[in-house]
């Protein structure tokens, strides 16, 4: 409710700008190809959600539950051990990993339905709870297949070049959440698990950084794609094949996604037609280019580069609205090019993060929470950590 009162104030105090601005200073245009973009998804997220189910079928997701078990148990010491809670928290952080949205959200109301029953205060979110939503709103995604397939709408001539930004950036996003529920929760995070798998991961991720920094930038967007597009091969043959020795109906599985994918796409029209009408009309009014320069003056002032300032819309209102964040996405690639570093930093911005206040109002209103203590602070630290790193990571790719 409060965000539907966020988009219409937002809308009207647009509108009203844009009418003026027509009256007095000429022609207005708005962004007229929402429609269109919409069902040019059709197809590759049909593709990518069959592809998805198939994994699942096979058991990507119980694999992935079962290799993080050691890690989260850490994480939520006060869950008792062996307890079903343990299960559905797996289950829908490795389904988040793996994109599958729908099916990770029954499984997160579940979670916090079971979390609920060992909740000692019901008005008041319990630790554990707070940490598995921070783990949800940091967005850690192996695989950002609706981003890729708006770059291909969008024309990008390698629309798999963001995948390596994102991954790092989301990264960081997590371990930032990580890191500050734990410091107000007083979890113990030198103990020897998590020391070692935290570490090992920033070892990786810091190897990773300096091999690209090593590289010139075009080499470094060769092998960046070329990775990319490894990986992703590699995952759909691992998810078949995963598929085939569960003795899984391959075929029906990929079919019953796909028929997700499409029944996706179609859903999104509405909204990102009205998201984008709505920004379109905010572009057109001057508006925009107002709360830009603003940004960019700010910025400027200290002396540094403002080039990121453009693609800032889609980071401020992604813990707000994903259609919200994901529309302003589309209008930078749309104004500055898919293939641009605004373009290209939007989508890592969109990528890097998830939606905070959607995510807690939904889980924590599910359960009847009405005190959500830390939780909010520790979202927004994780998505602040998550822009941050957007931002010098894409410089590094391709500033």
């Amino acid at each position: 409710m409060v965000l539907n009162y966020i988009w219409v104030a937002f809308f009207l105090l647009a509108f009203v700008i844009a009418t003026v601005k027509l009256v007095f200073w000429g022609d207005l245009e708005v962004f007229p190809a929402a429609f269109e973009i919409s069902l040019g998804l059709t197809g590759v997220l049909s593709l990518w959600l069959g592809i998805m189910k198939v994994g699942e079928k096979g058991g990507v997701v119980n694999f992935l539950a079962r290799l993080l078990s050691p890690v989260f148990t850490k994480l939520f010491p006060d869950i008792p051990k062996g307890h079903p809670v343990t299960g559905s928290i797996f289950m829908n952080l490795a389904a988040n990993m793996l994109g599958l949205d729908n099916a990770a959200t029954p499984l997160g109301l579940k979670a916090m339905e079971q979390m609920q029953e060992l909740n000692p205060k019901k008005d008041t979110a319990w630790n554990p709870m707070i940490m598995f939503l921070v783990l949800n709103t940091s967005g850690l995604t192996l695989i950002p297949v609706s981003i890729m397939v708006y770059r291909v709408q969008m024309g990008a001539a390698q629309p798999t070049d963001i995948f390596m930004p994102i991954l790092l950036a989301t990264f960081f996003s997590t371990l930032a959440g990580i890191i500050v529920t734990s410091l107000f929760q007083r979890i113990n995070l030198l103990n020897r698990t998590l020391l070692l798998t935290l570490g090992g991961a920033c070892a990786l991720v810091a190897g990773i950084i300096w091999g690209f920094s090593q590289m010139d930038s075009d080499t470094m967007n060769k092998v960046s794609t070329t990775v990319a597009n490894i990986l992703l091969m590699l995952i759909i043959v691992s998810f078949i094949a995963a598929g085939v020795r569960k003795k899984a109906n391959v075929y029906d599985a990929f079919i019953e996604g796909a028929k997700d994918g499409f029944t996706t796409a179609v859903r999104i029209i509405p909204y990102l037609v009205a998201i984008l009408v709505g920004i379109g009309v905010f572009r057109a009014s001057g508006a925009m280019d107002m709360l830009i320069g603003g940004m960019r003056w700010c910025v400027e002032l200290t002396g540094m580069n403002a080039q990121w300032v453009d693609a800032m819309p889609t980071a401020l209102m992604k813990p707000l609205s994903g259609s919200g964040a994901r529309g302003m996405m589309v209008d930078a690639m749309t104004t500055y090019g898919a293939d641009s570093f605004v373009g290209r930093l939007s989508c890592v911005f969109q990528g890097s993060t998830d939606t905070t206040f959607y995510i807690l109002a939904v889980y924590f209103g599910s359960v009847g929470i009405s005190k959500t203590r830390h939780a909010v602070a520790c979202g927004l630290l994780a998505d602040l950590a998550g822009i941050i790193a957007a931002i010098a990571i894409c410089y590094l790719f391709f500033g």
